[in-house]
């Protein structure tokens, strides 16, 4: 009797596993890709850590741009102490965002070049644009997202024009708080020999007349549209933008913090 007991106990338990056989859930939808790839590279030094701390904040709380992979890092050269070669270290651990080129600290003897000519061998990837981007510049990604979607993918030198009174798209050249280059250009500036010629100099100016390609664009006041604002030396000028672009808009309500 115990045995057919046991039997009879069994056969809801054996309809169970059929039933989790049979059943199963449905697939995971998968995620959209994205329709374009911006690298934003942010030329610093070693030494600014509160720099790219304040950085990080910005570009980490700032919205998402829709159906976009903007990836932000920190462009330095060799590391000339210990203490820096502990620190970054650490920083790269935690927030694995900082590339280290093989050249020394410069501002004018092509420090530019050295970081859109490595990319291709150092990437374990291509982007469709690469950004190059001063470290007193905030950049709006959603924004700079939206402008580059629509244009070409190739032969591209996007940014804000230089000198401003022009109104010829082939002269001058782009600011250097922040421009972008489409990969393809990316990848010329790694094998031509033109810009290895001339390293010397104004780097931005020298990636105009390198390329002899961009569109101007003036100074003006702040815009909701607006993808880039330079010189932001001080805290207040930084205050000023952030409040503008109503950075902190997403902060829900809470008891544990006042600000009034």
């Amino acid at each position: 009797m115990r045995a057919r007991w046991a039997v009879l106990g069994m056969v809801p338990f054996a309809v169970l596993l059929c039933f989790a056989f049979l059943v199963r859930p449905p697939p995971v939808p998968a995620a959209t890709p994205p329709e374009l790839s911006v690298l934003v590279g942010v030329l610093t030094r070693p030494e600014k850590y509160a720099s790219r701390h304040l950085l990080r904040l910005v570009y980490g709380t700032q919205p998402a741009a829709p159906l976009a992979q903007v990836d932000v890092r920190f462009v330095l050269c060799r590391l000339a102490t210990d203490e820096q070669r502990l620190l970054v270290a650490l920083e790269i651990l935690r927030f694995g965002d900082v590339i280290v080129l093989n050249c020394t600290e410069n501002m004018n003897s092509g420090k530019t070049h050295t970081f859109f000519s490595s990319l291709p061998g150092i990437l374990p990837r291509r982007y469709d644009y690469v950004m190059k981007a001063d470290d007193d510049a905030f950049i709006r990604v959603a924004p700079l997202a939206a402008a580059l979607r629509p244009l070409s993918r190739h032969d591209l030198y996007f940014g804000y024009g230089i000198p401003c009174a022009g109104e010829d798209p082939y002269a001058g050249y782009m600011s250097g708080m922040g421009y972008a280059l489409s990969w393809d250009l990316v990848e010329w500036i790694a094998a031509s020999d033109i810009p290895v010629a001339e390293l010397r100099g104004p780097e931005d100016k020298l990636v105009g007349r390198w390329l002899d390609r961009g569109r101007r664009r003036c100074s003006h006041e702040l815009l909701p549209e607006t993808v880039a604002v330079h010189r932001l030396k001080t805290p207040e000028r930084w205050t000023t933008v952030l409040r503008f672009f109503n950075a902190t808009a997403a902060l829900p309500p809470s008891k544990l913090y006042r600000f009034d």
